[in-house]
């Protein structure tokens, strides 16, 4: 196996911690071509979509990828701003102000650098940028509160991948959830007390979690476990009952069952229920993106607003708030 170009190395130098920091991914623009790219790394990979490899390249490439990304980049349109998309912005506002944060608190030479599990930066790139810098040991942590094999899973997957190719192989940690870390469901509770000081308290509290396949749980994958154990947690910190504070899940592709209930089934139905008043939250969303600002705040508003719903809010991810950044900051150090 051929490997890398020799890492610079000087018995004088102090060895650093490195934090690769790694969310989903995003297109490199809102384009047609873009998307598709993007798509085809996406959905190609063997965690998100678990069909028979022929069988699934058939679909992908003869029908997907020839109708998908021209609506997903006119979806991607509405969302894109001068700092490019919202995804990609946040999480280098995020790496920044962790890094900041990290260095207050420990003394060890530190490095902290973004990667994308799909597109650019790759998460080759960002472990090489750690390399570059002399960082001995690695704390791989995905933005993925729930762990998932399609989310935390894959990108083991992609950082184990890039260290076939190293000569040394840093000591490696890898942060696999931390979907009822303390300061995690703090940061949502203070982000939802504050939502609702500014704008008062609707009548319900959604939370939405991006939804997995039905046979996926099945076949062991923890991740709608993850999402109720947090839905509770977060329950209980805001002291309401199991009316007030309901979850579901979003983004269901394909014809075959997800898991259940489905976020826009469920605002359908509050709406015609009579529920004038909701508030969504998407705790598994640590950065707001296509999935939250257009699906939850646009289109899900809409079917709740014509079910004969009267007020939808939707309360933004932790994105790069102070209570986020020192809580993702605690995770780490409890690794150092």
């Amino acid at each position: 196996m051929p490997y890398s170009a020799k890492q610079s190395f000087e018995h004088k130098q102090e060895p650093a911690v490195g934090i690769l920091l790694t969310n989903l991914g995003t297109p490199d623009a809102p384009t047609t071509a873009a998307v598709r790219t993007y798509l085809k790394e996406f959905l190609w990979d063997p965690r998100v979509v678990e069909q028979p490899r022929w069988l699934w390249w058939l679909i992908l490439n003869g029908i997907i990828l020839n109708t998908r990304p021209a609506r997903s980049a006119a979806l991607y349109a509405k969302v894109w701003s001068d700092e490019g998309s919202p995804l990609l912005a946040t999480g280098k506002r995020q790496r920044e102000k962790l890094e900041a944060a990290l260095r207050e608190q420990i003394a060890q030479p530190l490095h902290v650098e973004l990667a994308m599990r799909y597109g650019n930066p790759s998460i080759r790139s960002g472990l090489e940028a750690l390399r570059e810098k002399n960082c001995s040991s690695i704390i791989v942590l995905p933005l993925y509160p729930q762990y998932s094999a399609t989310t935390s899973g894959s990108t083991f997957d992609a950082v184990t991948e890039a260290l076939k190719t190293w000569r040394r192989v840093p000591q490696l940690q890898f942060i696999d959830a931390y979907h009822d870390f303390p300061a995690y469901i703090e940061a949502l509770a203070e982000s939802a007390r504050n939502h609702w000081q500014e704008h008062g308290q609707a009548e319900r509290l959604l939370l939405s979690y991006h939804g997995i396949p039905e046979s996926y749980f099945n076949n062991g994958d923890p991740y709608p476990c993850h999402c109720r154990k947090t839905t509770r947690l977060l329950r209980e910190a805001l002291g309401l009952d199991e009316t007030q504070l309901q979850m579901s899940f979003q983004s269901r592709f394909g014809k075959d069952p997800w898991v259940q209930p489905y976020t826009d089934e469920t605002l359908e139905r509050w709406g015609k229920e009579g529920v004038e008043g909701v508030d969504v939250i998407c705790p598994g969303f640590p950065a707001d993106c296509l999935e939250t600002i257009e699906e939850i705040g646009m289109e899900n508003r809409d079917i709740f607003l014509e079910a004969g719903g009267k007020t939808y809010r939707y309360i933004p991810a932790l994105n790069d708030s102070d209570a986020h950044i020192q809580a993702l900051a605690q995770i780490i150090l409890t690794q150092i």
